[in-house]
């Protein structure tokens, strides 16, 4: 049986891989679920949890920014930062400032409440 060459496509996703399959999930219709599992994450992308973790090998996506590894088994993937790196991938930039207003609107990144409790 021979090997079709023609399975490159000019997606976001890089050389060589498959387009979106039909089961994906078109953006818009996501739910508000903030992480993802590997095989959620992998369907909204419209690509393989395999190509997930070649792309967390490769440094494409950034510990603690783009997936949390809680222990050696569960990842999780933040879905608004995955969303924005698929649309940016060719712009950088763009991305840089996405994860910055993502990184600045943690609680952790607030500013503290100065002064006294009102009690009532």
């Amino acid at each position: 049986m021979a090997k079709n060459n023609d399975t490159r496509h000019d997606l976001p996703f890089g050389e060589g891989s498959k387009p979106p399959s039909s089961n994906s999930i078109p953006i818009e219709q996501l739910s508000p679920q903030f992480l993802l599992n590997k095989w959620e994450a992998g369907r909204m992308l419209g690509i393989s949890p395999e190509t997930l973790k070649k792309y967390r090998d490769r440094g494409q996506l950034i510990e603690d920014i783009h997936y949390y590894q809680w222990n050696q088994r569960v990842i999780r993937y933040n879905s608004t930062l995955l969303k924005d790196w698929a649309v940016h991938r060719n712009n950088p930039a763009a991305h840089q400032r996405a994860i910055e207003s993502y990184l600045a609107s943690l609680a952790c990144n607030q500013p503290k409440k100065r002064g006294r409790r009102v009690s009532k």
